[in-house]
């Protein structure tokens, strides 16, 4: 009985302990930690926000969320009390557990702050909510504040990366070395040494309410400074010149950050994509990657029914016969602006001369401008309104991006357009739509015709969501638009226009470079049109292969009857090469080094069939030759290969390296077996 009572009063004093611990970590001003088998979050009371460690590696302290408020940039440091809890979550992501910290103050709304750590993976998601009895508004929320970041990256070639928000006005990508006073970034950025490849990805993975950015401030040139991620950008990249409209309600909430450390930056961004795609997944697409043409690369305007039948035959005739077709043994042929020369009899007869020749017809249109900027003109679909009454105004005035007016995704009028052009389409027998200058449909305003919508993206995802309704059952590829949303299209243009020369092909390659992970955000990425006219052999071949390495695989000469010759005979000798053709399935290659001062030069893929191809690029007026260093590209440094070149037909063998020389303006390139 003595040892009983002593046993009790042990287990007793445990209890209280276990009790006591369990109130402190949920009180006022108590401190919590929680680790998965790689990340430990702790909040530090000293630095009064939470630290976060990777696999033993200090990642940084003091993180802190804030938000706008009345005209005041609130932190949760200047909250009186928090509370800390902890919780399991079962969701898209699989189970893993919450960790909460709950800030109150007499004075201020109510914020709880989210983490979301799972098991198994290299990252953690993060967001918070901000409460009151009365309607609060905020037109900036951001989850991660780090006011001075530790070092986590070693000395060397560190850099992050510009990532635009659309495509327009040929913006570029870039890989900035570390020391900039300030970088911002569009919804993600990379944080990255590109000698070991270990690097941060941090950025938004819901694009419902918010335009989100990261701000990196200046640090050493081993690490960055300050960072910031935060929803309610819009500035100039975002092509706005009206600040971000402002969330809403008696419960408000940021965009949910994507935080994680990776071995490798590549490996970084496409966990990013793919967490992208568990929370909006990807528009679905059973059939096989688009092959075809499309009017505006070389007609453009000079496009008429006549040229539209005659390049069908060409490509029945000379082409699809000769392994230029895809997997479904399809070609696509798309109509692109000026297509509206036709009227629904000859657009039905284009249909079947396509259908005849194995083919699928495409079409294009822009639902969110107005390239007349005609405030008095009757809107065709829905003559009660004029199209002054439609546009999407800032400070008072139309909108005007690219030469258009943009108009209000949410107003009747323009899914009454939808709705009367949609018809056509689908009376016609097209199958495909290339939608372009999506990014009008974004822009802030001083308000919507929906009075529930209070920002752009709001707007936009109203109108694309339209779109879906009115022709989702078509291939939906988008041209100049933004990355983000992406789930309601099977594709976009990774770039903006590219034609013919090497500087386009390193153009759309620039693009490849950072942006290649929107393959997982898209069924495919879209190289734009092929032109082979007015370049020589080596850009021809440079110019397809950026197009098979980066998803669809669409030409743009003029191969109608009156259509040169030069175009027709490059087509006939370069979009024929069956192993070259075999390489595009749509699967993206990726860059082997993040360093290049505008594009980098060799990418690769490896095919779940144990393919490994490499392409080998030279943008410069010079030959060039570099030696690969078959570890570096993600090969075993210790086996011999067998190596061909698929333009070429060359053959050699290869091991530890392979010097490659790529005469001017050219490219070479490989498969491995």
């Amino acid at each position: 009985m003595k040892n009983q009572k002593l046993l009790l009063q042990k287990m007793s004093g445990v209890s209280l302990m276990l009790l006591l611990f369990l109130f402190f970590s949920n009180c006022a001003g108590g401190g919590g930690t929680f680790s998965t088998d790689v990340w430990n979050i702790t909040y530090d009371d000293q630095e009064g926000g939470i630290s976060l460690t990777y696999k033993s590696k200090n990642i940084c302290n003091g993180m802190y969320a804030s938000y706008q408020w009345e005209g005041k940039e609130i932190k949760t440091s200047d909250y009186a009390r928090h509370k800390i809890s902890t919780g399991k979550v079962s969701d898209s992501f699989g189970k893993g557990h919450i960790y909460k910290v709950e800030y109150t103050d007499k004075e201020l709304p109510e914020l709880t702050q989210y983490f979301y750590l799972y098991p198994d993976k290299e990252y953690i998601l993060t967001d918070f909510t901000v409460e009151a009895k009365e309607e609060i508004s905020s037109a900036k929320m951001a989850p991660v504040n780090v006011d001075s970041i530790s070092g986590f990256l070693q000395a060397g070639d560190n850099r992050a990366l510009f990532i635009p928000f659309d495509n327009d006005k040929w913006i570029r990508y870039q890989s900035h070395p570390l020391g900039f006073d300030t970088l911002v970034s569009y919804e993600v950025t990379a944080i990255f040494n590109n000698e070991s490849r270990n690097g941060l990805v941090i950025g938004s993975v819901e694009h419902d309410n918010w335009k989100t950015a990261i701000s990196i401030g200046k640090g050493m040139n081993d690490n960055i400074g300050s960072l910031v991620c935060y929803g309610g950008m819009a500035d100039e990249q975002t092509r706005d010149v009206k600040a971000h409209g402002a969330l809403v309600g008696k419960k408000i909430k940021s965009p949910k950050v994507f935080l994680g450390f990776f071995e490798n930056w590549c490996d970084g961004l496409e966990a990013y994509a793919k967490a992208n795609a568990v929370i909006a997944p990807p528009k679905a697409w059973e059939k096989a990657v688009p092959f075809g043409w499309n009017s505006w690369g070389a007609l453009q305007f000079n496009l008429t029914y006549e040229k539209a039948m005659e390049v069908s035959d060409y490509f029945k005739e000379n082409l699809q016969n000769n392994h230029f077709v895809n997997p479904d043994q399809t070609v696509y042929i798309g109509l692109d602006s000026g297509w509206d020369c036709m009227n629904e009899e000859q657009l039905k007869s284009f249909i079947e001369k396509c259908k005849s020749n194995g083919q699928i017809g495409g079409i294009y249109w822009t639902p969110f401008t107005d390239w007349a900027r005609d405030p008095e003109r009757t809107v065709d679909a829905a003559p009660e309104y004029k199209y002054k009454d439609i546009y999407l105004y800032a400070n008072g005035k139309p909108q005007e991006l690219d030469g258009a007016y943009a108009v209000d995704p949410t107003h009747p009028a323009v899914e009454a357009m939808m709705k009367k052009t949609s018809g056509l389409f689908h009376r016609a027998g097209f199958e495909y739509v290339k939608m372009d200058f999506m990014t009008h449909g974004a822009m802030e305003a001083d308000k919507w015709y929906n009075p529930e919508i209070k920002t752009g993206i709001q707007g936009y995802n109203y109108g694309m969501k339209l779109l879906n309704q009115y022709f989702g059952d078509m291939y939906i590829n988008l041209s100049i638009s933004p990355v983000f949303p992406a789930q309601y299209a099977q594709s976009r243009r990774i770039a903006c226009d590219a034609w013919n020369q090497i500087k386009d092909t390193e153009y759309t390659l620039n693009a490849l470079s950072y942006g290649w992970w929107q393959k997982y955000i898209y069924q495919y990425n879209d190289a734009d049109h092929i032109v082979l006219r007015d370049a020589t052999d080596g850009e021809n071949r440079a110019r397809i292969t950026s197009g098979v390495i980066t998803g669809i695989y669409i030409t743009g000469d003029d191969f109608s009857a009156g259509g040169g010759k030069d175009g027709k005979e490059k087509s006939q000798k370069y979009l024929t090469n069956p192993e070259v053709n075999a390489v595009a399935t749509g699967e993206v290659f990726r860059p082997v080094e993040g360093n290049g001062e505008k594009s980098e030069h060799i990418f690769v893929r490896q095919t779940p069939d144990g393919r490994f191809h490499c392409a080998v690029f030279n943008y410069s007026d010079q030959e060039q030759t570099t030696t690969l260093s078959l570890e570096r590209i993600g090969l075993d440094k210790a086996r011999s290969y067998q190596v061909k070149e698929l333009w070429s037909g060359n053959e050699t063998s290869a091991e530890g390296q392979l010097e490659v020389t790529v005469p001017s303006k050219d490219v070479q390139l490989f498969e491995f077996k």
